[in-house]
């Protein structure tokens, strides 16, 4: 009973900063800033709906396995956000040549 109160606030705190990331998206001019509202979706969102369904799958291979998952997603996402953030900032330094 305690592991799905758990699994449900993990999925709700997850589900929200991915929608708040959703936002930011559309309401924020200019690509830096609505780089700085991606990064907490790659970062903090998918992996917390990965935790999420690891708690409610219980102990078990699947649950290493989506683990493993938020994991990958948690550094992939830093990194591409990371990555999208240079290529930005050289393509605006390019045109403002």
């Amino acid at each position: 009973m305690i592991r799905h109160a758990v699994a449900l606030a993990l999925l709700s705190l997850g589900t929200a900063a991915l929608l708040l990331a959703a936002l930011g998206l559309t309401v924020l001019p200019g690509p830096q800033l609505r780089l700085h509202a991606l990064s907490p979706a790659g970062a903090l969102g998918a992996p917390l709906v990965a935790l999420a369904l690891a708690v409610e799958t219980g102990p078990g291979r699947a649950a290493l396995k989506l683990l493993l998952i938020g994991l990958l997603l948690a550094a992939g996402g830093t990194v591409t956000t990371m990555a999208v953030g240079r290529v930005t900032h050289h393509a605006t330094r390019a045109a403002d040549r």
